[in-house]
């Protein structure tokens, strides 16, 4: 599935690399986001996150439930598929062999913040423990994140999770790829037509800036650093949670997001749908 949005009408983009129910650290960044955007000339803006929203951190449901009601609500706001949701909704649709790999790979924690049974959750993973977690979650949910994006693209950039298989054309790309590629993509220099801007690779030194691709995981679920790209014609910039806490307040919730249509600058918010006044 392509992300198809409003290109014409978005002039700024803030990318957002891997959350991994990371909650604080994401209302944190969208409120330094609101800070910078605040800043800058009033223009249609949307919010794309990299995917991996889920697993690892300690507020997967809370991530989850957030970004559904802010879709839901407005096309400046737009969630691509990673490898972890892809692995959530496999697991939870009744495949037990993924089941057990995802819950040692952060699916155990995403089920604690489901309220799943800390027994269930750390049971030997049978197909009743499975029923019980994919009850818990929910089909709404489970359908969500299945029909997630797998890539969006805007001007001269590409916003995928992973990556992109180097010399194959982007109708061409396997979602396997798109998701889980790795060395391949990392490695190459091959020009690839689009900037790629992509997460799930950790830069343990900061965002990874390549002639052809932008990496912006800097691993928040455990380095405490959650990464946003800034994109606007030819210029970008990054931003990212080791803003000292005294500059930002602290009511920067989904539910305060969600009432503002999402943070905005001069009276141009994020979250009008295009043609809406």
């Amino acid at each position: 599935m392509v992300s198809q949005g409003s290109a014409k009408t978005i002039k700024r983009i803030y990318a957002v690399g891997d959350i991994h129910g990371r909650y604080d650290l994401f209302a944190r960044l969208m409120n330094i986001i609101e800070r910078d955007q605040a800043s800058r000339t009033p223009v249609a803006t949307q919010i794309v996150l990299l995917g991996d929203i889920v697993d690892r951190g300690p507020d997967s449901a809370r991530m989850v439930q957030g970004c559904m009601n802010l879709t839901a609500s407005t096309d400046r706001f737009l969630v691509l598929k990673g490898n972890h949701e892809d692995m959530m909704v496999e697991a939870l649709s009744g495949n037990l062999m993924v089941y057990r790999h995802w819950l040692k790979f952060g699916g155990r924690e995403t089920l604690l913040s489901w309220g799943v049974d800390q027994q269930a959750a750390d049971g030997s993973a049978t197909m009743d423990d499975l029923s019980i977690a994919a009850k818990a979650v929910g089909k709404d949910v489970l359908r969500w994140l299945a029909k997630l994006p797998l890539h969006h693209r805007h001007t001269g950039y590409l916003f995928v999770h992973a990556g992109i298989r180097p010399g194959i054309p982007l109708r061409k790309q396997h979602q396997e790829d798109l998701l889980w590629i790795k060395d391949e993509f990392l490695e190459s220099d091959m020009s690839h037509g689009l900037i790629v801007v992509h997460g799930h690779s950790i830069s343990k030194d900061g965002p990874a800036f390549r002639s052809n691709r932008i990496g912006i995981d800097t691993g928040a679920y455990r380095t405490n650093q959650l990464t946003a790209l800034g994109i606007e014609d030819n210029e970008t910039w990054t931003l990212d949670t080791t803003t000292p806490p005294a500059f930002l307040s602290e009511d920067t919730t989904f539910g305060r997001l969600h009432r503002q249509d999402l943070p905005r600058a001069g009276g141009q918010g994020y979250g009008t749908r295009a043609g809406d006044k």
